[in-house]
């Protein structure tokens, strides 16, 4: 299993609901962003691998919301990488806010690759980021 990296990121007001935090939907589009982010690190081009017919496809998302991040919190994306079958990657996911490093969400997200008839399995592009 890799180590966590990080990213660093701050709420816009225009992601915040009419409660004034963050809306639950925000977060994905987080977490999505830390882990091209996280590919990008490791020398893995999503955009490269998808006009080579490899797609990386999100088949699960488990998020725990432990509290809410507010417009203007900075906070840190951990993510990490792992294998968690034959044929499915998982990215494990935490974010924190700045100052008080409270944890705000946990999150696994499983995906695979898959190829152009649809069918799943684990490229060679992400066999250094498993071992």
């Amino acid at each position: 299993m890799s180590e966590y990296s990080e990213l660093e990121l701050s709420v816009r007001d225009y992601e915040c609901d009419l409660q004034g935090v963050v809306n639950n939907a925000v977060y994905q589009n987080y977490l999505e962003h830390a882990r091209h982010e996280y590919l990008k690190s490791h020398k893995v081009d999503f955009a490269a691998l998808a006009k080579n017919g490899i797609n990386l496809v999100v088949i699960r998302a488990e998020l725990d919301y432990k509290g809410s991040l507010t417009s203007g919190d900075s906070f840190i994306v951990r993510t990490r990488f792992a294998r968690k079958s034959r044929l499915k990657f998982l990215f494990i996911q935490e974010i924190h806010r700045q100052g008080d490093e409270r944890t705000l969400l946990s999150a696994e997200i499983t995906g695979t690759a898959v190829n152009t008839e649809g069918k799943p399995f684990i490229p060679n592009e992400l066999t250094h980021l498993l071992e």
